[in-house]
Protein backbone atom coordinates (compact mmCIF):
# COMPACT_ATOMS: atom_id res chain seq x y z
CA UNK A 1 0.00 0.00 0.00
CA UNK A 2 1.50 3.76 -0.73
CA UNK A 3 1.88 6.37 1.68
CA UNK A 4 -1.95 7.03 3.39
CA UNK A 5 -3.45 9.39 5.58
CA UNK A 6 -5.41 7.52 7.93
CA UNK A 7 -7.50 9.14 10.80
CA UNK A 8 -9.23 7.91 14.09
CA UNK A 9 -12.39 9.32 15.68
CA UNK A 10 -11.92 7.54 18.83
CA UNK A 11 -8.58 5.51 20.13
CA UNK A 12 -8.49 2.50 22.39
CA UNK A 13 -8.16 -0.98 22.36
CA UNK A 14 -8.89 -1.47 18.47
CA UNK A 15 -8.22 1.89 17.30
CA UNK A 16 -5.10 1.55 18.69
CA UNK A 17 -4.15 -1.97 17.90
CA UNK A 18 -5.05 -1.11 14.44
CA UNK A 19 -2.92 2.02 14.59
CA UNK A 20 0.12 -0.02 15.37
CA UNK A 21 -0.33 -2.43 12.71
CA UNK A 22 -1.15 -0.15 10.43
CA UNK A 23 2.64 2.04 11.59
CA UNK A 24 4.39 -1.82 11.64
CA UNK A 25 2.96 -2.47 8.17
CA UNK A 26 4.36 1.16 6.51
CA UNK A 27 6.41 3.76 8.69
CA UNK A 28 5.61 6.45 6.22
CA UNK A 29 2.06 5.91 6.60
CA UNK A 30 0.58 9.24 8.20
CA UNK A 31 -1.58 8.71 11.35
CA UNK A 32 -3.77 11.15 13.32
CA UNK A 33 -6.30 11.70 15.71
CA UNK A 34 -8.57 13.24 17.10
CA UNK A 35 -8.76 14.67 20.52
CA UNK A 36 -12.48 15.22 21.67
CA UNK A 37 -10.93 16.91 25.12
CA UNK A 38 -11.20 20.62 25.06
CA UNK A 39 -8.71 21.89 27.42
CA UNK A 40 -6.41 18.61 27.54
CA UNK A 41 -4.65 15.64 25.79
CA UNK A 42 -6.03 12.19 26.06
CA UNK A 43 -3.67 9.67 28.05
CA UNK A 44 -3.71 6.93 25.49
CA UNK A 45 -3.21 9.86 22.45
CA UNK A 46 -0.25 11.44 24.47
CA UNK A 47 0.76 7.78 25.02
CA UNK A 48 0.72 7.30 21.04
CA UNK A 49 2.62 10.18 20.04
CA UNK A 50 5.31 9.22 22.53
CA UNK A 51 5.60 5.69 20.75
CA UNK A 52 5.55 7.44 17.02
CA UNK A 53 2.17 5.33 16.67
CA UNK A 54 0.17 8.66 15.61
CA UNK A 55 1.98 11.60 14.31
CA UNK A 56 -0.39 14.04 14.82
CA UNK A 57 -3.35 14.85 17.00
CA UNK A 58 -6.13 17.65 16.39
CA UNK A 59 -8.90 19.27 18.82
CA UNK A 60 -10.73 20.57 15.10
CA UNK A 61 -12.00 18.14 12.58
CA UNK A 62 -11.34 20.53 10.07
CA UNK A 63 -7.63 19.91 10.67
CA UNK A 64 -5.99 16.86 9.01
CA UNK A 65 -9.12 15.05 8.66
CA UNK A 66 -10.11 16.75 5.17
CA UNK A 67 -6.60 15.24 4.05
CA UNK A 68 -7.48 11.63 5.24
CA UNK A 69 -7.81 8.51 2.99
CA UNK A 70 -9.58 6.56 5.13
CA UNK A 71 -10.92 7.57 8.71
CA UNK A 72 -11.83 5.24 11.04
CA UNK A 73 -14.55 5.42 13.53
CA UNK A 74 -13.45 3.75 17.03
CA UNK A 75 -15.65 5.50 19.44
CA UNK A 76 -18.50 3.61 20.89
CA UNK A 77 -21.92 2.24 18.61
CA UNK A 78 -23.57 5.33 19.26
CA UNK A 79 -21.10 7.89 19.25
CA UNK A 80 -19.48 6.95 15.87
CA UNK A 81 -22.85 7.39 14.53
CA UNK A 82 -22.61 11.49 15.53
CA UNK A 83 -19.61 12.16 13.72
CA UNK A 84 -20.90 11.24 10.71
CA UNK A 85 -22.83 14.43 10.23
CA UNK A 86 -19.47 16.45 11.14
CA UNK A 87 -17.56 14.60 8.72
CA UNK A 88 -20.24 14.88 5.50
CA UNK A 89 -18.32 18.13 3.91
CA UNK A 90 -14.89 17.76 5.06
CA UNK A 91 -14.00 14.53 3.74
CA UNK A 92 -12.77 14.26 0.44
CA UNK A 93 -14.81 12.38 -2.58
CA UNK A 94 -12.49 9.37 -2.53
CA UNK A 95 -11.83 8.93 1.61
CA UNK A 96 -13.19 5.91 2.74
CA UNK A 97 -15.48 5.40 6.18
CA UNK A 98 -15.25 2.89 8.00
CA UNK A 99 -16.11 1.64 11.73
CA UNK A 100 -15.12 -1.23 14.22
CA UNK A 101 -18.23 -1.32 15.91
CA UNK A 102 -19.65 -4.65 16.56
CA UNK A 103 -23.20 -3.79 15.78
CA UNK A 104 -24.00 -2.56 11.85
CA UNK A 105 -27.68 -1.99 11.50
CA UNK A 106 -27.75 1.64 12.92
CA UNK A 107 -24.79 2.94 11.47
CA UNK A 108 -25.78 1.84 7.61
CA UNK A 109 -28.85 3.74 8.62
CA UNK A 110 -27.39 6.95 9.25
CA UNK A 111 -25.04 6.72 6.62
CA UNK A 112 -28.07 6.34 4.02
CA UNK A 113 -29.52 9.16 5.44
CA UNK A 114 -26.85 11.48 5.02
CA UNK A 115 -25.98 10.80 1.75
CA UNK A 116 -22.65 8.90 2.91
CA UNK A 117 -23.34 5.53 1.10
CA UNK A 118 -20.16 5.95 -1.26
CA UNK A 119 -17.79 6.36 1.06
CA UNK A 120 -18.53 3.69 3.82
CA UNK A 121 -17.93 0.44 4.87
CA UNK A 122 -18.56 -0.88 7.74
CA UNK A 123 -16.03 -3.09 9.98
CA UNK A 124 -15.93 -5.51 12.73
CA UNK A 125 -12.41 -7.11 13.75
CA UNK A 126 -13.62 -9.80 15.76
CA UNK A 127 -10.92 -9.09 18.05
CA UNK A 128 -10.44 -7.67 21.73
CA UNK A 129 -10.43 -8.48 25.14
CA UNK A 130 -12.17 -7.73 28.61
CA UNK A 131 -8.99 -4.96 28.72
CA UNK A 132 -9.53 -1.69 27.21
CA UNK A 133 -7.57 1.47 26.39
CA UNK A 134 -4.61 2.63 24.01
CA UNK A 135 -2.01 1.00 26.76
CA UNK A 136 -3.56 -2.54 26.41
CA UNK A 137 -3.29 -2.21 22.21
CA UNK A 138 -0.98 -4.28 20.46
CA UNK A 139 -0.20 -4.09 16.76
CA UNK A 140 -0.77 -8.24 16.71
CA UNK A 141 -4.24 -8.07 17.98
CA UNK A 142 -5.95 -8.48 14.60
CA UNK A 143 -3.55 -11.33 13.73
CA UNK A 144 -5.68 -14.33 12.33
CA UNK A 145 -9.08 -12.77 13.34
CA UNK A 146 -12.18 -12.54 11.26
CA UNK A 147 -12.51 -8.52 10.63
CA UNK A 148 -16.13 -8.41 9.13
CA UNK A 149 -17.07 -5.94 6.17
CA UNK A 150 -20.27 -4.70 5.25
CA UNK A 151 -20.28 -2.02 2.46
CA UNK A 152 -22.94 -0.60 0.81
CA UNK A 153 -24.75 -1.50 -2.41
CA UNK A 154 -22.87 1.86 -3.45
CA UNK A 155 -19.54 1.13 -2.36
CA UNK A 156 -17.21 0.95 -5.29
CA UNK A 157 -15.58 -1.96 -6.22
CA UNK A 158 -12.19 -0.34 -5.84
CA UNK A 159 -12.71 0.99 -2.19
CA UNK A 160 -13.74 -2.09 -0.71
CA UNK A 161 -10.55 -4.01 -2.61
CA UNK A 162 -8.62 -1.27 -0.82
CA UNK A 163 -9.62 -1.76 2.57
CA UNK A 164 -10.06 -5.86 1.83
CA UNK A 165 -6.13 -5.72 0.93
CA UNK A 166 -5.58 -3.28 3.90
CA UNK A 167 -7.19 -5.64 6.29
CA UNK A 168 -5.42 -8.45 4.98
CA UNK A 169 -1.97 -6.56 5.19
CA UNK A 170 -2.45 -6.16 8.75
CA UNK A 171 -2.56 -10.01 8.88
CA UNK A 172 -6.45 -10.31 9.57
CA UNK A 173 -9.30 -12.45 7.60
CA UNK A 174 -11.20 -10.25 6.16
CA UNK A 175 -14.96 -11.23 5.75
CA UNK A 176 -18.15 -9.59 3.56
CA UNK A 177 -20.98 -9.97 4.73
CA UNK A 178 -24.60 -8.15 4.31
CA UNK A 179 -24.63 -5.27 7.61
CA UNK A 180 -28.40 -7.42 8.99
CA UNK A 181 -26.81 -10.97 8.52
CA UNK A 182 -23.74 -9.82 10.75
CA UNK A 183 -26.14 -8.19 13.61
CA UNK A 184 -28.04 -11.13 14.00
CA UNK A 185 -24.66 -13.42 13.53
CA UNK A 186 -23.39 -11.64 16.47
CA UNK A 187 -26.73 -11.24 18.45
CA UNK A 188 -26.32 -15.36 18.76
CA UNK A 189 -22.60 -15.77 19.24
CA UNK A 190 -21.32 -12.70 21.17
CA UNK A 191 -24.34 -9.92 22.56
CA UNK A 192 -26.19 -12.57 23.98
CA UNK A 193 -23.29 -14.36 25.47
CA UNK A 194 -22.31 -11.33 27.52
CA UNK A 195 -25.71 -11.19 28.74
CA UNK A 196 -25.87 -14.09 29.66
CA UNK A 197 -22.17 -13.49 31.52
CA UNK A 198 -23.43 -10.43 32.96
CA UNK A 199 -26.29 -12.47 34.31
CA UNK A 200 -24.61 -15.64 36.13
CA UNK A 201 -22.55 -12.67 37.66
CA UNK A 202 -24.78 -10.88 38.99
CA UNK A 203 -27.31 -14.02 40.30
CA UNK A 204 -24.00 -14.96 42.23
CA UNK A 205 -23.81 -11.78 43.54
CA UNK A 206 -27.00 -11.04 45.02
CA UNK A 207 -27.60 -14.87 45.79
CA UNK A 208 -24.10 -14.59 47.84
CA UNK A 209 -24.34 -14.64 51.97
CA UNK A 210 -22.06 -11.94 54.28
CA UNK A 211 -19.08 -13.95 53.94
CA UNK A 212 -19.05 -14.00 50.05
CA UNK A 213 -18.75 -18.04 50.53
CA UNK A 214 -19.53 -18.09 46.59
CA UNK A 215 -17.24 -15.16 45.60
CA UNK A 216 -14.71 -17.26 47.09
CA UNK A 217 -15.18 -20.26 45.47
CA UNK A 218 -15.92 -19.27 42.18
CA UNK A 219 -13.30 -20.63 40.03
CA UNK A 220 -12.87 -22.90 37.14
CA UNK A 221 -15.76 -23.05 35.05
CA UNK A 222 -17.88 -20.40 36.66
CA UNK A 223 -14.89 -17.68 36.34
CA UNK A 224 -14.17 -18.78 32.24
CA UNK A 225 -17.86 -18.66 31.01
CA UNK A 226 -18.18 -15.30 32.85
CA UNK A 227 -14.74 -13.51 32.49
CA UNK A 228 -16.51 -11.11 29.08
CA UNK A 229 -18.83 -9.99 32.03
CA UNK A 230 -15.49 -7.81 32.68
CA UNK A 231 -16.05 -5.91 29.50
CA UNK A 232 -16.56 -2.15 28.84
CA UNK A 233 -20.24 -1.26 30.56
CA UNK A 234 -20.68 2.12 27.94
CA UNK A 235 -19.58 -0.09 25.10
CA UNK A 236 -22.16 -3.41 25.91
CA UNK A 237 -24.54 -0.52 26.73
CA UNK A 238 -24.05 0.98 23.75
CA UNK A 239 -24.96 -2.35 21.42
CA UNK A 240 -27.92 -3.90 23.51
CA UNK A 241 -29.38 -0.56 22.85
CA UNK A 242 -28.04 -0.62 18.84
CA UNK A 243 -29.13 -4.15 18.10
CA UNK A 244 -31.99 -4.54 20.13
CA UNK A 245 -34.34 -6.24 17.64
CA UNK A 246 -31.26 -8.98 17.14
CA UNK A 247 -30.57 -9.60 20.75
CA UNK A 248 -34.22 -10.17 21.82
CA UNK A 249 -35.02 -12.86 19.30
CA UNK A 250 -32.34 -14.84 19.95
CA UNK A 251 -32.54 -13.64 24.26
CA UNK A 252 -36.08 -15.30 23.36
CA UNK A 253 -35.22 -18.15 22.16
CA UNK A 254 -32.46 -18.64 25.27
CA UNK A 255 -35.23 -17.70 27.42
CA UNK A 256 -37.38 -20.63 25.80
CA UNK A 257 -34.73 -23.37 26.19
CA UNK A 258 -34.02 -22.33 29.54
CA UNK A 259 -37.68 -22.46 30.26
CA UNK A 260 -37.59 -26.24 28.55
CA UNK A 261 -34.83 -27.34 30.78
CA UNK A 262 -36.60 -26.14 33.78
CA UNK A 263 -39.08 -27.60 32.86
CA UNK A 264 -36.96 -31.35 32.94
CA UNK A 265 -36.15 -31.00 35.70
CA UNK A 266 -39.09 -30.86 37.23
CA UNK A 267 -39.71 -34.10 35.35
CA UNK A 268 -36.98 -35.81 35.47
CA UNK A 269 -36.62 -36.15 32.43
CA UNK A 270 -33.31 -37.98 31.61
CA UNK A 271 -33.78 -38.35 27.83
CA UNK A 272 -33.97 -34.87 27.61
CA UNK A 273 -31.59 -33.76 30.32
CA UNK A 274 -28.70 -36.57 28.52
CA UNK A 275 -29.77 -34.88 25.11
CA UNK A 276 -29.69 -31.46 25.62
CA UNK A 277 -26.19 -32.11 27.36
CA UNK A 278 -25.37 -34.51 24.63
CA UNK A 279 -25.53 -32.50 21.57
CA UNK A 280 -23.78 -29.07 23.27
CA UNK A 281 -21.30 -31.35 23.82
CA UNK A 282 -20.67 -32.85 20.39
CA UNK A 283 -21.43 -28.79 18.71
CA UNK A 284 -18.96 -27.55 21.34
CA UNK A 285 -16.15 -29.68 20.17
CA UNK A 286 -16.72 -29.34 16.74
CA UNK A 287 -16.10 -25.46 17.10
CA UNK A 288 -12.40 -25.22 15.73
CA UNK A 289 -9.91 -24.20 18.24
CA UNK A 290 -7.14 -22.03 15.15
CA UNK A 291 -9.98 -19.95 14.39
CA UNK A 292 -10.43 -16.21 16.45
CA UNK A 293 -13.92 -15.53 17.01
CA UNK A 294 -16.04 -13.14 18.79
CA UNK A 295 -14.89 -14.07 22.23
CA UNK A 296 -11.21 -13.70 21.72
CA UNK A 297 -9.90 -17.67 23.15
CA UNK A 298 -7.27 -17.04 26.13
CA UNK A 299 -4.10 -18.58 25.75
CA UNK A 300 -3.25 -20.06 28.78
CA UNK A 301 -2.20 -23.15 30.61
CA UNK A 302 -2.88 -25.29 33.40
CA UNK A 303 0.39 -27.54 35.39
CA UNK A 304 0.86 -29.76 38.09
CA UNK A 305 4.16 -28.28 40.54
CA UNK A 306 5.44 -29.75 43.59
CA UNK A 307 4.57 -28.52 46.88
CA UNK A 308 7.77 -26.48 48.25
CA UNK A 309 9.56 -23.43 47.98
CA UNK A 310 10.05 -21.51 44.88
CA UNK A 311 8.21 -24.27 42.68
CA UNK A 312 6.61 -20.90 41.03
CA UNK A 313 9.93 -18.88 40.58
CA UNK A 314 11.64 -21.68 38.84
CA UNK A 315 8.72 -21.38 36.37
CA UNK A 316 8.46 -18.26 35.92
CA UNK A 317 12.85 -17.72 35.89
CA UNK A 318 12.71 -20.70 33.44
CA UNK A 319 10.18 -18.80 30.88
CA UNK A 320 11.76 -15.22 31.55
CA UNK A 321 14.74 -17.23 30.32
CA UNK A 322 13.44 -17.79 27.15
CA UNK A 323 11.78 -14.66 26.14
CA UNK A 324 8.23 -16.40 27.29
CA UNK A 325 6.20 -13.19 28.45
CA UNK A 326 3.79 -14.15 31.27
CA UNK A 327 0.22 -12.20 31.32
CA UNK A 328 -0.70 -13.89 34.95
CA UNK A 329 -0.17 -16.25 37.03
CA UNK A 330 -1.33 -18.03 39.97
CA UNK A 331 -2.70 -21.21 41.73
CA UNK A 332 -6.00 -22.68 41.12
CA UNK A 333 -7.97 -23.16 44.25
CA UNK A 334 -10.81 -24.76 43.28
CA UNK A 335 -10.08 -27.08 41.18
CA UNK A 336 -13.37 -29.06 40.04
CA UNK A 337 -13.77 -29.98 36.37
CA UNK A 338 -10.13 -28.05 36.43
CA UNK A 339 -6.54 -29.90 35.63
CA UNK A 340 -3.49 -28.77 37.08
CA UNK A 341 -2.71 -26.76 40.27
CA UNK A 342 -0.97 -24.02 38.43
CA UNK A 343 -2.30 -21.55 35.53
CA UNK A 344 -0.53 -19.10 33.45
CA UNK A 345 -1.36 -17.06 31.07
CA UNK A 346 0.07 -15.50 28.08
CA UNK A 347 -0.45 -12.70 25.64
CA UNK A 348 -0.57 -14.94 22.37
CA UNK A 349 -1.07 -18.35 21.38
CA UNK A 350 2.55 -18.56 19.79
CA UNK A 351 4.12 -17.46 23.48
CA UNK A 352 1.68 -20.47 25.21
CA UNK A 353 2.87 -22.55 22.39
CA UNK A 354 6.43 -22.17 22.83
CA UNK A 355 5.92 -22.37 26.71
CA UNK A 356 4.47 -25.71 26.11
CA UNK A 357 7.22 -27.09 24.50
CA UNK A 358 9.84 -26.05 26.81
CA UNK A 359 7.97 -26.99 30.08
CA UNK A 360 7.75 -30.78 28.32
CA UNK A 361 11.03 -30.54 27.66
CA UNK A 362 11.83 -30.00 31.35
CA UNK A 363 8.84 -32.76 32.16
CA UNK A 364 6.32 -30.90 33.82
CA UNK A 365 2.98 -31.98 33.15
CA UNK A 366 1.08 -29.56 30.72
CA UNK A 367 -2.51 -29.48 30.52
CA UNK A 368 -3.70 -27.24 27.23
CA UNK A 369 -7.64 -26.14 27.00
Amino acid sequence: MNDTTIGFIGFGLIGGSIARALKELNPKNTLIAYNYYENKMGKGLEEALHDHVLDYVYHDLQEGFPSCDIIFLCAPVLTNITYLAQLKNIIKPECILTDVGSVKGNIHNAVEELGLKHHFIGGHPMAGSEKTGYHNSHGKLLENAYYILTPTDETSPNMIQLLYQLVEAIGAIPLILNYNEHDDITAAISHVPHIIAASLVNMVKDSDDPDEKMRTLAAGGFKDITRIASSSPIMWQNICLTNTSSIKHFLDRYISLLAEVSTSLDHKDEDYLYHFFDTASEYRDSIPNNSVGMMKKVSEIYLDISDEAGAIATIATLLANNLISIKNIGIIHNREFEQGVLRIEFYDELASANAVDLLKKYRYTVYER
